[in-house]
């Protein structure tokens, strides 16, 4: 019996901690490592694609001359600074993947203070709307 009155209120206690929302979850593709390996893998291909893209007539263009045999031929690639750059644009995209997977990491740990702050706002707004006269309200 005592054991009861003593365990009652530490329930009755805890009753709010269960009754408050589950903190959100993260969808599963956010936190899959596969995931992040394959959207590095969609970048890299993306990336050598966007390497290709001739831009030498577009400059021609802006330039208001007519574009030359060397301009034709003139890709993305050349522009950024040689094969070096590429080599180097193209580890750092490779990493991206895990980046990516880091920040949707550091993202889902903020939600719930996103979502204080935004309920906050929406508290504050309805006040504030609250106190705009009505406009069909007659003047004196």
């Amino acid at each position: 019996m005592r054991l009861a009155l003593f365990v009652l209120p530490l329930m009755l206690a805890a009753t709010p901690a269960l009754a408050a929302p589950a903190a959100p979850q993260p969808p599963r593709e956010f936190t899959d490592p596969a995931m992040a390996d394959k959207l590095g893998r969609m970048a890299g291909v993306l990336t050598k694609s966007l390497m290709d893209m001739p831009v030498g007539e577009l400059e021609a263009a802006v330039q208001g001359r007519d574009p030359t045999p060397a301009d034709r031929a003139k890709r993305v690639r050349d522009s950024i600074g040689g094969p070096d750059a590429e080599q180097r644009v193209q580890a750092e995209v490779a990493q991206s993947g895990r980046q990516m997977q880091a920040m949707s990491k550091a993202l889902v740990a903020s939600l719930p203070a996103l979502m204080a702050a935004l309920d906050q706002a929406e508290r504050q707004l309805e006040r504030a709307a609250a106190n705009i006269p009505d406009p069909t309200y007659p003047k004196r």
